[in-house]
């Protein structure tokens, strides 16, 4: 319950902070409509009564006009009703938008998005965050304006009969429950089915993806991902269907008693108009009350399930931006300041979680500033989860990370992040332009060619985005096409391009002092990889670097090199001085060496 006000709460804020005009506009409009049957139903049984006799014909006038005003008025604000409506679901799903994605943007690590029961709940929350807070707002005026439409027939009817009155609103308490019910159902359904669609919507990513394209045709794989994903939504169909029949065998048993009640009501309006204890208009101003009462109620009752069933929803909105730091700061709190000292690593051990096992096992390192730190070993050493560490995407499960001698744990992580700059293995290909691409790497620059340029120039990408149609206006990637200068601008640049523009990114940044490469060069050429690795030897000179590569001879440059080996630094030291050590490092080094210098294979098995 209290999760439920927290979210009728939140949604309150939302509406009244982003649309007052518009949310007053449907409150007054949603009280006036809900009058207008009340009246018309009045100024309907005096017309009536003066027609047949019952009445005084000098009076006809006044109901009559008062019929004739209501029906403009009902044919007239549905539609401002409307007008009203969309400005205020537009403007609270904008706000709601806003806010989850500033709570996610929060998030300081990565942890939040690798756990699948988050991600179930993010999609919910990015859903419902657009749907739940338009749907509870007009769904709660929907409640008070069905409500203010039986109240008002509900005094009608306690005219002609106040028995009447209480078999009606009873009638109404089954269909209450069964709704309010329902919309529990309802909500658990939409958790149940969440994972199938998200695993529907990444077979429906990967047959429409570019990337996917190539090997689902060479393999003969699209019918079976077509099958999978329609399986997916088979399942989630059964399960909506399942809920349908449920609630429609629920409704039957509220609906037949309303029914019940109204046939009762007919039948003893009738008799009594025979008898001559009722006149014709009292007989239509009762039919039209149980009717709009039996209807109120129900749509009342419908509406508030509505709400119930949205807000339920929108529990999963709210627990997203109400999560606690996932990273919390340690005190005392304090800021990086620029790396004049070391950054240490002491006894560092880590794992994702307890069901994992161990990524890194008392790591000890230290990286003096100005000096280049190169990683090396096998695939699952460690190494590229000891530089997310650095980057704070995570906390260490024991031991302490020092920058300048702090603990990072006690530093504001968008602070350390301002003077730390990455290319990473998987680095993110953007479908803007050229400039924004880059600019990505530090916003500050978007007003700065000259920055854009020379970051573009160090990483050897300069002169390709030149000769592009529009330069570094020009659109890259065609996801998008028509948004840049010309409707045919998106261009697709090759593997290694990409990595250039990545690698342009990591160095547009001015407050940068840690550099951390991870295979910086994984995607180009022998003669670009030499081009560029010059490059970044003459942009790391005097700024602290950490590298990660497999290919040694680009560790060789390295100040000091660290080898990792099951999660362990089972070796460090200068690159002569580990191929003099005879150890894992040479021979690692050797057999890439051989790999150049030696006999072919088809040499060696012949």
């Amino acid at each position: 319950m209290s999760r439920r006000r927290g979210g009728l709460a939140t949604v309150v804020s939302l509406a009244w902070g982003s649309a007052k005009g518009p949310l007053v506009g449907v409150l007054v409009t949603a009280l006036v409509v809900a009058q207008l049957p009340v009246a018309a139903a009045w100024a309907t049984a005096a017309v009536l009564d003066t027609v047949t006799g019952t009445g005084d014909p000098g009076r006809v006038v006044g109901p009559a006009a008062l019929l004739t005003c209501a029906g403009i008025a009902t044919a007239v604000l549905p539609h401002l009703d409307d007008l009203l409506r969309g400005e205020l679901a537009r403007a609270v799903a904008l706000d709601a938008q806003d806010r989850l994605y500033t709570t996610v943007n929060s998030f300081t690590g990565l942890a939040r998005f690798e756990d699948p029961d988050q991600l179930d709940r993010l999609r919910l929350a990015q859903s419902c965050g657009q749907e739940a807070p338009p749907q509870v707002v007009t769904g709660a005026i929907g409640l008070l304006r069905a409500l203010a439409t039986a109240a008002g027939f509900l005094v009608s009817l306690a005219v002609v009969s106040w028995w009447l009155v209480a078999a009606v609103v009873l009638s109404a308490v089954p269909a209450v429950l069964v709704e309010l019910r329902m919309a529990r159902v309802w909500a658990d359904t939409a958790l149940r089915v969440t994972p199938r669609e998200r695993r529907e919507l990444f077979y429906a990513h990967l047959l429409g993806n570019v990337q996917a394209a190539k090997e689902i045709r060479l393999y003969g794989t699209g019918d079976h991902l077509r099958a999978r994903m329609r399986a997916d939504r088979a399942a989630i169909n059964a399960t909506h269907r399942r809920t349908e029949r449920r609630n429609a065998l629920a409704q039957a048993l509220p609906a037949t008693a309303s029914a019940a009640v109204a046939a009762a009501g007919l039948l003893w309006a009738v008799r009594e108009a025979a008898h001559g204890r009722l006149t014709v208009g009292d007989v239509s101003l009762g039919l039209a009350a149980t009717a709009a009462v039996q209807g109120g109620l129900g749509t009342a009752a419908a509406q508030l399930a509505v709400v119930r069933r949205h807000l339920l929803v929108f529990t999963h909105f709210t627990e997203i931006v109400h999560q606690p730091p996932d990273l919390p700061l340690l005190p005392p709190q304090d800021r990086p300041g620029p790396l004049t000292g070391d950054i240490e690593l002491r006894d560092v051990w880590f794992r994702y979680s307890e069901q994992h096992d161990w990524v890194l096992r008392g790591v000890s390192l230290t990286v003096p500033a100005g000096t280049a730190l190169a990683l090396v070993g096998d695939n699952g050493a460690g190494k590229s989860t000891l530089v997310k560490l650095l980057c704070r995407f995570y906390d260490p499960t024991r031991g302490t990370i020092l920058w300048n001698g702090r603990d990072i744990r006690t530093v504001d992580p968008h602070e350390l992040r301002r003077h730390i700059t990455a290319v990473f293995q998987d680095f993110m290909r953007y479908d803007l332009t050229a400039a924004e691409n880059i600019t990505l790497g530090d916003p500050s620059a978007a007003d700065d060619p000259g920055r854009i340029r020379e970051a573009a120039t160090q990483a050897g990408v300069h002169d390709r985005i030149q000769a592009l149609p529009h330069g570094y206006d020009t659109m890259l990637g065609r996801a998008f096409p028509g948004a840049g200068p010309d409707a045919d601008d998106g261009v697709e640049l090759s593997g290694g391009e990409w990595q250039r523009v990545a690698l342009a990114r990591s160095l547009v940044s001015a407050d940068a002092q840690l550099l951390i490469l991870d295979e910086p060069t994984s995607g180009l050429d022998p003669e670009a990889e030499d081009e560029v690795r010059d490059l970044l030897a003459r942009h790391r000179r005097g700024r602290t670097s950490i590298l990660i590569s497999h290919r040694l001879s680009a560790a060789r440059d390295a100040d000091h090199i660290a080898v990792l080996r099951d999660g362990r630094v089972v070796e460090q030291g200068s690159h002569d001085a580990l191929v003099a050590a005879a150890g894992r490092y040479a021979a690692l080094f050797s057999r890439q060496a051989a790999g150049y210098t030696g006999p072919a294979r088809s040499e060696v098995d012949a």
